[in-house]
């Protein structure tokens, strides 16, 4: 008889999920699902490698799925610890002959998959899930990956097919016996709750059910998707963009799911730039977990993947101003402010945040990512680092390039109502100042009913000054 542990990781769903498939075509299967008391430590800066936010969504990600493995006859085994000490007690007390499981790719967890193979003693067969594109095929090896994302993107498109979605099992027949485990809370797991804030753009809640749901809401419902493009970049509200990723980072929903919905809404509504533009920014997500394969731990060095020298500082009163959202610069602390007290940020806030943090402040890149690994909801360890990387000048775009932050601010909130609705203390500011607030005259601040320096920080940099000084650099 047939016995397989099928091992949940990141990819918390039933749909399209080959590792349960296959778990599913024997004759008895465990699920099981680890919190790692690991994720729940800190990090090399010091900050807590999962905060309330994402350890929130996680819980619920993981309760959703135990609710949808019921459905086809089995219960999600839970339990707290690691997984290659955990998984092999119940190899050995189950009589399981293979482990089942989806692959990563960065250290820390191929570390954890190093470790249960030499402990487990039995077969751990491997699946790659979480891209849009098979590693299998790609016209490229892993040491071949292009380092231009234009390169790779071309090829791809031209050279590779997305597959078919894996069918759902319609029954899993599980081994007897086995107590299913507590799921933990919040304070279980070590971590301080935190109410998220009544302003988030949309009250994310974890799992697979609430994915698809998303998913229906905002291409068939709300009829989004024809316009992504152009309102992606927008900064108020649920549905300027599809805020797919939190569920896309733990794998309750599929990248398969949503290219193939696409070409669904492309044949039923519309075909354009923005049905293009959705499958562009799932490239982009293979792309920075493909060249996370290729580069290893240089995508955590300082030097990043171009090996650059830098002299970076560290200096913790600086990183805090900007953390606090308290650097003086609007667009700057209303972004910061979001992320503290929900979770997210629009990917246009994360480009600014980013390299006013690295460029601007010359601040090691890297207390930047971890910062936003501990409070993101979609922290994806590839995307996260790869894009810190990329606005550092670090990564797969070597120019010193940089963002101007007044004009980003003009551009993406010309009427200052993003400002506004994180920083109430400006909300009397006109809007001619509102992303400049420093530079009204002492009746003007009192028109508007706040006291620069008291109310709100002055700027901690010259903006300006610090272009000039990134332009500078080799």
């Amino acid at each position: 008889m047939s016995k397989t542990l099928l091992w949940f990781r990141n990819d918390l769903r039933i749909h399209d999920n080959e590792a349960l498939k296959r778990a599913s075509e024997s004759e008895e299967m465990i699920p099981v699902y680890c919190f790692d008391p690991r994720h729940f430590s800190e990090t090399s800066f010091g900050f807590n490698k999962t905060g309330p936010f994402r350890t929130s969504f996680l819980i619920e990600s993981v309760s959703d799925l135990r609710s949808n493995l019921k459905e086809l006859g089995a219960t999600l085994i839970v339990r707290t610890g690691k997984p290659e000490e955990v998984i092999p007690l119940m190899v050995k007390e189950y009589g399981i002959d293979t482990i089942y499981a989806h692959k990563e790719v960065t250290s820390e967890e191929v570390r954890v998959e190093d470790n249960l193979a030499d402990s487990a003693d039995v077969p751990i067969e491997w699946f790659y899930g979480s891209t849009l594109f098979h590693l299998d095929d790609i016209p490229y090896d892993y040491d071949s990956i292009p380092k231009v994302f234009t390169n790779f993107r071309k090829q791809v498109e031209k050279k590779s097919s997305v597959r078919d979605l894996q069918t759902p099992p319609e029954k899993l027949k599980m081994i007897e016996g086995i107590k299913p485990g507590e799921i933990p809370t919040v304070p279980e797991l070590g971590v301080e709750p935190q109410i998220k804030d009544e302003r988030v753009v949309l009250p994310f809640e974890g799992g697979e059910t609430e994915a698809l749901k998303r998913l229906q809401h905002y291409f068939w419902e709300q009829d989004r998707l024809k316009s992504y493009k152009f309102t992606r970049n927008q900064l108020l509200g649920a549905n300027y963009s599809s805020k797919f990723s939190p569920w896309l980072a733990n794998g309750s929903l599929s990248p398969r799911k949503i290219f193939h919905e696409v070409k669904k809404y492309e044949e039923e509504r519309k075909k354009n730039v923005s049905t293009y533009w959705m499958v562009f920014e799932l490239i982009w997500r293979d792309y920075f977990r493909f060249s996370a394969h290729k580069y290893g731990n240089k995508i955590f060095f300082a030097g990043g993947i171009q090996d650059k020298g830098r002299n970076w500082s560290t200096d913790r009163e600086t990183f805090q101003q900007w953390a606090r959202g308290e650097t003086g610069i609007p667009f700057i602390d209303a972004n910061m402010r979001e992320l503290n007290q929900t979770g997210y940020m629009s990917n246009r806030g994360r480009q600014n945040v980013a390299s006013f943090l690295a460029q601007n402040l010359n601040i090691d890149w890297r207390m930047g990512a971890e910062y936003f690994e501990s409070l993101l909801i979609d922290y994806d360890v590839c995307s996260n680092y790869g894009n810190w990387m990329y606005n550092s000048t670090v990564g797969q775009d070597p120019r010193n390039r940089y963002f101007n932050i007044a004009n980003q601010a003009e551009k993406y909130d010309s009427d200052g109502d993003y400002v506004r609705h994180w920083l109430p203390e400006l909300k009397n500011v006109p809007d001619e100042h509102i992303h400049e607030p420093h530079k009204l005259s002492q009746e003007e601040q009192e028109d508007a009913g706040i006291d620069i320096g008291v109310d709100y920080s002055e700027p901690m940099i010259d903006l300006e000054a610090s272009y000039q000084e990134i332009r500078n650099r080799e």
